[in-house]
């Protein structure tokens, strides 16, 4: 099969294409995918400049997110069958299980069909930003309705769907975006409150919104200086998680007098240890996300889609900052 491969860490130029031998079903679960579309993600771009998360020997194939089709099945599969269109995150930590190929094998308890009418890119782009904000919300956090919520960097990868999840928990949100245009994008997701952190305060906009009381639940999907800033923000007894490193010098003593809940939140835990169960849960989440898509509740911005030969380029845009959305590869048949 074609694929695009790391032998290495480094820059955007490792990555390059190679011939491998195709997977081959070893085992009753599993699912062989010819895959049409990957999705890129910032752990892509981790992976590739400091190397596999997971031990491997060989190449690496990059790409935690795919949607294709599956061409065959294992023994005791009963979710779906050879010629279903299906979506999941399954792979892309080390080795050569990744979705910057043309075909992946893929766990059964990770794969769900594709939603009705859902356009393969889009499917491609949405299960690992899909997961990570629904078990922040959900799991991490209970939200329920009428809460007041705060998500940064929402017209970002996570962000955009993060908003559309709370909304429809019913709850409020108020969100941080760098311009008029992204405040447009998450006002028409949902947001009622779009701060433009370039201009605005974060403190003041969260206390006029909430009167003063602070928001129930906050996600930062920027980093540590943006979880530092958000702790004032917070309503006594919040939640407040994070799906990055807060970093070794935080000071957690406002959130202590607080009665903050501190979560953090990597959805890819259960593949790196192996956690049948919870990648059970995740495979769940991608079918309630599926509902809410065939509702019209749910949608997934993709930003631009690729040849998968671009690889590189499209780790280029994605580290270069400021992206609405999500970047997809399209693969070779």
């Amino acid at each position: 099969m074609k694929a695009m491969v790391m032998n290495g860490p480094g820059g955007p130029e490792v990555l390059v294409p190679s011939e491998l031998d195709d997977p081959r079903i070893e085992s009753p679960h599993a699912v062989l995918v010819r895959v049409q579309a990957a999705g890129v993600n910032p752990v892509d771009t981790k992976i590739r400049s400091r190397g596999p998360m997971r031990a491997a020997t060989g190449p690496t194939v990059l790409g935690c997110d795919g949607a294709g089709v599956v061409e065959a099945v294992g023994t005791e599969v009963t979710r779906v069958r050879p010629g279903d269109s299906v979506w999941y995150c399954s792979g892309g930590l080390g080795g050569m299980r990744g979705n910057y190929a043309q075909f992946n094998l893929v766990d059964e308890a990770l794969i769900q069909p594709l939603p009705a009418g859902l356009p393969i890119d889009q499917g491609a782009a949405a299960p690992l930003v899909l997961i990570t904000a629904w078990e922040a919300l959900h799991d991490r956090a209970g939200i329920r309705p009428g809460q007041q919520v705060l998500i940064h960097g929402g017209a970002g990868g996570v962000g955009h769907v993060a908003i559309q999840l709370a909304v429809a928990a019913g709850a409020r949100v108020a969100t941080t975006v760098s311009s008029a245009e992204k405040a447009d994008v998450a006002h028409r997701l949902g947001a009622e409150c779009a701060i433009n952190y370039r201009e605005e305060s974060l403190i003041e906009a969260i206390s006029d919104w909430t009167q003063g009381r602070g928001v129930d639940i906050a996600l930062d999907t920027v980093g540590p200086e943006v979880f530092r800033q958000t702790i004032p923000a917070m309503a006594l007894y919040g939640d407040l998680i994070t799906i990055l490193d807060p970093g070794p010098d935080i000071d957690l003593s406002e959130a202590r007098l607080r009665n903050l809940r501190i979560s953090l939140e990597l959805m890819l835990t259960p593949q790196l240890r192996d956690i049948g169960e919870a990648q059970a849960r995740q495979g769940w989440i991608l079918s309630q996300c599926a509902e809410l898509m065939e509702r019209g509740q749910l949608g997934i911005h993709v930003s631009e889609s690729l040849p998968f030969t671009q690889a590189a380029e499209a780790h280029r845009q994605l580290e270069a900052g400021g992206m609405s959305g999500k970047l997809v590869l399209r693969i070779d048949p």
